[in-house]
């Protein structure tokens, strides 16, 4: 098989569908059955594998300017699809894998991942000029997509629902925690965790973009219910990309770091974020909604307990290995956080059986998956 991979989200900041990417382009590279694989980001096919910056470029900021005109971002929405067709055209023997959700127009097989709804089903959450893009080219790669892949069962059948795409063109391919993240003696943290203010098992952890999806709000009125000396003595640190709509959630962390009980680091380097995780007491993860909730598998490989929310696909990925409760259930949530920190025969557990479940996932089994999805799409063809 011949196979041409979009890069694109292999970028700054480096979120959850850039990390895939990228994790996935690297083992694709070595898997058998794949005589040629491609990389394309834009217009252009590169000749390596890019790898993410810690920091912005002047491109990045200019995108993020163009983000914020509704005219710039319609004409990009109608261009950039033709423009990608056309350096595509005389490539129809390959297959096209978009990991982030857009197809352009092409001859050959073309397979997308969907990572979730939400530019449907939260749309509220998404700045409204983005939402209306999304919602028009996930469209768009509705109508173009052979088959798609989701991360979770519960993305599938949400899909399956929403839009009436037929269940059986749609796979399953579970993500995965990189090697990265694995627990680590304190000796090795403590000069990254030092740079940070924080020292090893003195804190707890959120670590996701600040916006309204992942329900920070909700994790502050629960972590505020705590005794004070018991969020003093592990405070919340919390790291992750400005999104949108994020001013009163600034505003409260910031009232909570002059009480001393929480901390905001902005977007850590992404050779930090790893001993981050494996420094933290706790990983507390709310959110409302979620594709997958990689950052859950990533603190249990880390050794590192988990409270998170009970939407979406989270109970899937955390299995039984977390305390999940209703996203928006402060009183619990309080109570759930309370014994992450302090009962230590939970913990202990917790820490074993999180651990056992994050090695049932690899990028080696999503490599795999992916390319059986790939060869199911050339054999009907």
């Amino acid at each position: 098989m011949k196979v041409v991979l979009s890069v694109e989200s292999v970028r700054f900041p480096l979120t959850g569908i850039g990390r895939y990417t990228f994790e996935l382009a690297q083992r694709l590279a070595r898997t058998p059955g794949i005589d040629e694989l491609r990389y394309m980001a834009g217009r252009r096919f590169l000749p390596a594998l890019p790898s993410a910056r810690d920091e912005s470029s002047g491109g990045y900021s200019l995108k993020r300017a163009i983000q914020k005109n509704p005219i710039a971002i319609e004409a990009y929405r109608v261009l950039m699809p033709w423009v990608k067709g056309m350096a595509l055209a005389g490539h129809s023997d390959f297959l096209y894998h978009s990991p982030n959700y857009y197809l352009p127009p092409f001859r050959g097989p073309r397979v997308a991942t969907f990572h979730d709804l939400s530019p449907f089903t939260l749309a509220e959450c998404h700045a409204p000029q983005l939402a209306r893009f999304l919602q028009k080219e996930l469209k768009q790669t509705l109508r173009r997509a052979d088959r798609l892949i989701t991360d979770s069962e519960f993305v599938k059948q949400e899909l399956g629902a929403y839009f009436n795409w037929p269940l059986e063109r749609i796979d399953v391919v579970p993500l995965a925690s990189s090697g990265e993240f694995h627990p680590r003696p304190a000796r090795e943290l403590e000069p990254t965790l030092a740079r940070h203010g924080v020292q090893p098992g003195g804190y707890s952890l959120f670590v996701g973009t600040i916006e309204p999806r992942k329900n920070i709000e909700t994790l502050l009125d629960a972590y505020e219910r705590l005794p004070l000396p018991l969020r003093t003595r592990w405070p919340l640190v919390l790291t992750g990309y400005h999104g949108w709509r994020n001013e009163t959630i600034h505003q409260r962390l910031e009232k909570a770091e002059r009480e001393g009980w929480a901390r905001y680091l902005g977007f850590v380097p992404s050779q930090d974020l790893p001993l981050l995780f494996a420094g933290a007491r706790l990983f507390t993860f709310p959110s409302l909604y979620e594709g997958f909730g990689l950052p859950v598998l990533e603190a249990m490989g880390s050794g590192v307990p988990v409270v998170c929310s009970n939407t979406s696909s989270l109970p899937e990925v955390a299995g039984d290995a977390a305390l999940m409760c209703e996203a928006k259930d402060v009183e619990t949530l309080t109570a759930l956080i309370r014994k992450g920190l302090e009962d230590e025969p939970w913990r202990e557990a917790a820490i074993e059986q999180g651990l056992a479940h994050a090695a049932r996932f690899s990028w080696e089994r999503c490599a795999s998956e992916t390319t059986a999805v790939y060869r199911r799409m050339v054999d009907s063809r």
